[in-house]
């Protein structure tokens, strides 16, 4: 990080709910996946602060802006035993970026993953996204090479759900 900068990191709070479903649109909108948006505050609210939270957020702040984000959640590896965090989400606006906020937010859930005892971080990214390709080499992240990732989504996913046990 520069020295003109310092960045707090702090555990989003409920009322924080606006400006995470506002970077989440901001980052929806850069990856080009408009068409998969359907998020509204109320789901974040549940699915972030409810009674049985599914994920967490961290928000950075210059000052009083929030200027980036990481929305993570648990992990754990049956084959090693290992917990970890899987990093969903990672944005920082575009005039903050190229500052090192980014990296500050990913080593923040990177030392969250080993306070609880776990091993790793993982995450994906878009393919075409060669910055970010970039960024996460630069950390040390490699590729997994015998994985790709699946998905089960509307109309596969209701007729999975609709069969019988």
């Amino acid at each position: 990080m520069t020295s003109d900068i310092v960045l707090r990191i702090e555990p989003a709070r409920k009322t924080d709910t606006p400006v995470i479903l506002r970077m989440i649109q901001a980052l929806v909108d850069y990856e080009r996946l408009t068409h998969e948006f359907s998020v509204t505050e109320s789901i974040l609210e549940r699915a972030l602060f409810g009674a049985q939270p599914v994920a967490e957020v961290a928000l950075g702040y210059v000052g009083a802006e929030p200027v980036g984000f990481a929305v993570y959640f648990p992990t754990f590896s049956t084959a090693s035993g290992q917990t970890g965090l899987y990093l969903e989400d990672l944005y920082v606006e575009p005039q903050w970026r190229s500052r090192g906020i980014g990296r500050t937010l990913f080593a923040h859930v990177a030392r969250l993953a080993a306070e609880r005892g776990g091993g790793s971080l993982t995450w994906s990214v878009l393919n075409w996204n060669e910055g970010a390709i970039r960024f996460y080499r630069s950390l040390g992240a490699e590729r997994v090479q015998d994985s790709s990732t699946f998905r089960l989504v509307g109309r596969a996913f209701e007729q999975l759900t609709r069969e019988d046990r």
